[in-house]
């Protein structure tokens, strides 16, 4: 049999063109990301390292591989080895300038760049993912950086996790991440699948398939490894077997001397069949091993002398089987690797990985995973469990918790089977299963956390249990049904505070107080919560820290602005401000005080606090993380105040991918509200469809959550000009007996704008007019006599003085920007209706002029329609598509094309994304009418530089 090729590759001209395409855009500043996928022996690997070898000069090349753990998958496979690389381009002070305070945090996959592991309140997964961010974007600084991982669908949890961190953060740099994997070992639905599907959908990954090779290109892959042209008889017969896959042309082409074997797994094995014993014993014990063995452990596993043990290596590499590397082995291709393997006796096999575990026990290693896997295969179930707990132990110290879920789920399956599990693992069964709850919460699987929180309460015996041990239990199962969006927490962590009053712990118990007055105030039962936060206080009173004192103040605060007490809650926060310690502390009182403020009208404020917040979030690292929930709740007050572009700039960030469920739920809230300005109801209902169900079940908890699903309800039926529908749901709100929250006020508001349309379309108005102003009128005093009241009033009860008083309040940050247009079209109308029609052609032309600024499509079709009826204006705005009109930001991205910049100079000149600029210039082009950048330059240059062509909206 000839030995294995070292053939030139042939028949991958495009897919190669392709990758050289991508690189010359990252080499740009455009970070590109690819995935080369295709089957098994389609020359995936191939085609990346020949990439990699052809850009060597011209940036630095990193590569990694997922292992084959089976089951056991090591947290952050590739992932170590990769940024080992980079520090070692950068230099190890170079890292620590750029990575700053995160380099404790990296030390956690690198341990060599620290003195000592950091305390565990020094670093966290956010810090972590940060840390590995800005190791990279250093390194993009230095030279074009690409990162090659291979056979992704081996990856672990984990290593996905901060792939889909990467892709959505990194969105400048010279940087592209080549990702290969083998489709058909991905399985529909699991984390591989899931990871490429949402990058995919997304559109932060592009995608190539290396498709199988034509008859040309295999006769010539044939010619150079026989010498010599195949006949067309011997190509026929060869692709019938082959089928254009490259790694199976070279083994058919390989056997020219004898018959072609049978079968595929004859086909695999043909070369080591082909060995003598010495190679066919070192190749076997080579197949055992999970990543490249090296020259040392081949050693020591195989029992032979050094010289058969070279002799034998170097026969296997002549036969094609292994190839050398710097100072260790493996197999020229995975196929060749899974067919020795499997061809193993049971026996053979068990032995081998006995082994394997017991070398790597000797050699004093660390890696608890790959122990799992061989004393797994070895059929050692005692020393399988004991090597999974200590590889749940080390990937949760890691931060990598789907992977420690992953171990902490083989440690119960492997529990029944070993008499002494508790022994051997170091955990109590009810200690075990807390620990997996809460690792699976993390991992994201609030599903999975909440069954295992089941089986660890149905096995509580109450009369001998650690009655602290039971109140976490029952504490951390009211936390997973929170994060699920559904009911029963509350009696949940009543039945703790009752346990925990049997443990001498009153620190413990502020934490349980605080918890449960949280839920209370979200419930709407602000007294109760308020009674709870200060026993909380009392008991926190001799803590070590003041963080407890801090959350009580914080919960206190907002229970008083619901009822009213506005001024007394916002002294509460301030008191909460001043007591944080910690950065949970702290965030916790930025996020809920800047809701506070837009609550109650406060805008600029709102993003002032949610602004420093972020600052805080840089200070600590986890801007991209942590910093990135901060920014969300940027997003409702800069709505309010008109921020459209900055708004959907931010939400095309997605930056909460991948956490709880309910802070999903806020997004896909202001997500409706920003499809429904932007006039695309159909997406809005949409939304809506989709999130509906989980708002309802949530709502029945969650106060907020009942209010944000009216709010939804109403953007969407006034995007669709159903004025009756979206009253009939604030009316709902209104008629709700439940305690009503400050939510309720942006609605009454929205109520009274609705009333003034049907009021001017003939409707009878008069019901609700009434019922909105009482429920505004009911609400507490320190409520009252504002500027909202001043707007609502007018809308209800709209003359001149009234609605030029609104104008007057409604022209401040503390009113919604959509009714500066609201009210002025009000004020148009009663122009109109006096004979004022001048004046009622200025204010119209201020309103349109508010209305464009702002994108907001209902509003510019509603001015057109009154301007049309009045016959004050032109029928409708020219533009593109249904009349849409470029916003602020399109124009700007407008002018810039019409310079010829670049996506990447628009991106740099306006302090947007790349990914953001081509969103634009979509919208441009779609809503102008045009196919080319060139086209789109010509109208912006024949409209005088865009002052009178708007077409209109969206992003």
């Amino acid at each position: 049999m000839a030995p294995a090729p070292s053939a030139a590759m042939v028949g991958r001209a495009a897919e190669l063109a392709q990758l050289h395409r991508l690189f010359d855009d990252a080499r740009a500043g455009v970070p590109a990301a690819l995935l080369v996928e295709g089957e098994a022996g389609i020359g995936k690997s191939r085609l990346v390292r020949e990439f990699g070898l052809e850009v060597a000069n011209a940036a630095d090349v990193h590569g990694g591989w997922c292992l084959d753990l089976g089951s056991s998958r090591a947290p952050f496979g590739p992932l170590p080895g990769i940024l080992r690389s980079i520090v070692g381009r950068l230099g190890a002070e170079r890292v620590r300038d750029a990575v700053g305070v995160g380099v404790e945090a990296l030390g956690v996959l690198l341990p060599e760049l620290v003195d000592a592991p950091a305390a565990r309140d020094r670093t966290s997964p956010e810090r972590l993912r940060d840390a590995i961010a800005s190791l990279i974007e250093a390194a993009t600084e230095l030279a074009p950086q690409v990162i090659l991982i291979e056979d992704l669908h081996w990856a672990d949890d984990s290593t996905l996790a901060i792939l889909s961190f990467l892709l959505r953060t990194l969105d400048r740099g010279r940087l592209l991440l080549l990702l290969t994997c083998r489709t058909d070992d991905v399985r529909r639905g699991d984390a591989v699948s899931r990871f490429i599907g949402e990058a995919t959908r997304a559109r932060l990954l592009e995608r190539m398939t290396v498709s199988r090779l034509d008859d040309d290109a295999v006769g010539e892959l044939v010619t150079q490894i026989t010498g010599r042209a195949p006949t067309a008889t011997a190509l026929a017969r060869l692709q019938v077997r082959a089928e254009g896959v490259p790694f199976f042309v070279e083994e058919i082409a390989g056997c020219d001397q004898g018959p072609l074997p049978e079968s595929l797994r004859d086909l695999l094995l043909a070369r080591f069949d082909r060995l003598g014993d010495d190679a066919r014993r070192v190749v076997q014990v080579v197949s055992g091993a999970e990543r490249p063995l090296t020259d040392p452990l081949l050693r020591h596993l195989v029992p032979l002398s050094q010289d058969r043990i070279e002799d034998a290596v170097r026969e296997a590499v002549r036969s094609g089987i292994i190839v050398v590397g710097e100072d260790d082995y493996r197999f020229r291709h995975a196929l060749l690797r899974e067919a020795v393997h499997d061809d193993l006796l049971p026996g053979e096999r068990a032995r081998l990985h006995r082994a394997y575990a017991e070398a790597l026990e000797e050699a004093g290693g660390d890696d608890a995973a790959a122990l799992a896997h061989h004393w797994q295969l070895a059929q050692d179930d005692r020393r399988a469990l004991t090597a999974a707990a200590d590889a749940m132990r080390q990937a949760k110290a890691q931060y990598a918790f789907a992977s420690a879920a992953r171990f902490g789920e083989l440690v119960l399956e492997l529990w029944p089977l070993v008499p002494d599990a508790a022994e051997a693992t170091g955990f109590a069964r009810l200690d075990l299963l807390h620990l997996l709850g809460s690792v699976l919460r993390n991992a994201g699987d609030g599903e999975r956390a909440l069954a295992v929180a089941n089986v660890a309460l149905s096995e509580v015996d109450p009369a001998t249990v650690d009655p602290r041990l039971h109140a976490r239990l029952l504490r951390n199962k009211a936390l997973y049904l929170v994060n699920l969006g559904r009911l029963g927490a509350i009696p949940l962590l009543q039945e703790a505070l009752a346990l925990a009053e049997r443990v001498d712990d009153d620190v413990f118990r502020a934490e349980l107080l605080n918890q449960l007055a949280s839920r209370r105030m979200i419930a709407g039962d602000r007294e109760e919560a308020i009674r709870l936060t200060d026993e909380a206080e009392r008991r926190a009173t001799g803590a070590p820290t003041t963080d407890q004192l801090s959350i009580a103040a914080n919960v206190r605060g907002g229970s008083l602005a619901h009822l009213g007490r506005v001024s007394e809650g916002v002294r509460e926060y301030a008191r909460a401000r001043d007591l944080a310690e910690g950065a949970t502390a702290e965030m916790r009182y930025r996020v809920n005080y800047s809701d506070l403020l837009t609550l109650l009208g406060r805008y600029r404020e709102a993003v002032a606090v949610a602004e420093e917040g972020l600052r805080r979030a840089r200070e600590l690292r986890v801007e991209r993380t942590s910093g990135s929930i901060m920014a969300q709740n940027m997003i409702v007050p800069l709505l309010e105040l008109g921020e459209i572009d900055q708004v959907e700039d931010m939400l095309s960030r997605d930056f909460l991918q991948g956490t709880l469920r309910v802070f999903r739920m806020y997004m896909s809230m202001t997500r409706v509200r920003v499809l429904a300005w932007r006039g695309r109801a159909a997406e809005a209902a949409e939304t809506l469809r989709e999130w509906l169900p989980a708002f309802e079940e949530t709502g029945g908890s969650e106060r907020q959550i009942w209010y944000d699903r009216i709010t939804m309800q109403v953007a969407v039926a006034e995007s669709r000009g159903e004025l009756r529908a979206a009253l009939d749901a604030i009316r709902e709100m209104v008629e709700d007996e439940r305690p009503a929250l400050l939510h309720q006020r942006r609605l009454l508001l929205e109520g009274g704008a609705l009333v003034s349309v049907l009021r001017a379309d003939g409707a009878d108005a008069e019901g609700v007019t009434e019922v909105l102003r009482a429920s505004w009128e009911a609400q507490p005093a320190e409520l009252q006599d504002d500027a909202w009241s001043t707007v609502l009033h007018a809308l209800l009860d709209p003359d001149p003085a009234a609605v030029d008083a609104a104008l007057r309040q409604a022209d401040g940050d503390d009113v919604p920007v959509t009714l500066r247009v609201v009210l002025r079209l009000e004020r148009a109308r009663l122009h109109v209706a006096d004979g004022e029609r001048a004046e009622a052609a200025s204010v119209l032309a201020a309103a349109t002029a508010i209305a464009d600024r702002l994108g907001h499509v209902p509003l510019q079709h509603a001015l057109t329609r009154f301007g049309e009826a009045a016959g004050l204006r032109p029928s409708a705005p020219r533009g593109g598509a249904e009349g849409e009109q470029l916003t602020a930001r399109e124009r700007q991205v407008l002018a810039l094309i019409a310079e010829g910049l670049s996506n990447r100079q628009i991106g740099e000149r306006l302090f947007i994304s790349v990914k953001t600029v081509s969103v634009h210039v979509s919208a441009v082009l779609r809503k102008l009418g045009v196919s080319t950048r060139t086209e789109a330059a010509v109208v912006h240059r024949a409209d005088g530089d865009g002052a009178s062509r708007q077409p209109a909206v969206v992003a």
